[in-house]
């Protein structure tokens, strides 16, 4: 016969773990497809449903979400500039 310990739920749940990383590359990727689709619909040309559904989904997300996404841009460009940067322009020394 099998013992009944065996089969009980664990004290936690897994589920209620969120993973907020990811939420904010959600944001910062659709932030910059929103941009792109506002790019076009300022150029008059037709947004597909796609553009249109980001523009709409960008201007419902509440505004501290804006601005960790466009400040999580804003840093990961800046560093990524910074160090591309230090690299070609920076002074080879020798050891």
């Amino acid at each position: 016969m099998e013992n009944p310990r065996w089969h009980a739920d664990p004290p936690y749940k897994l589920s209620v773990v969120t993973d907020e990383p990811a939420e904010i590359v959600e944001d910062l990727y659709l932030g910059l497809r929103a941009g792109g689709a506002r790019r076009k619909q300022r150029r008059g040309e037709p947004l597909t449903a796609e553009e249109e559904e980001a523009l709409g989904r960008w201007r419902q997300m509440s505004s501290w979400r804006k601005a960790v996404a466009i400040g999580a841009f804003s840093v990961g460009t800046f560093g990524l500039g910074f160090t591309v940067g230090g690299l070609v322009f920076g002074r080879w020394r020798r050891a």
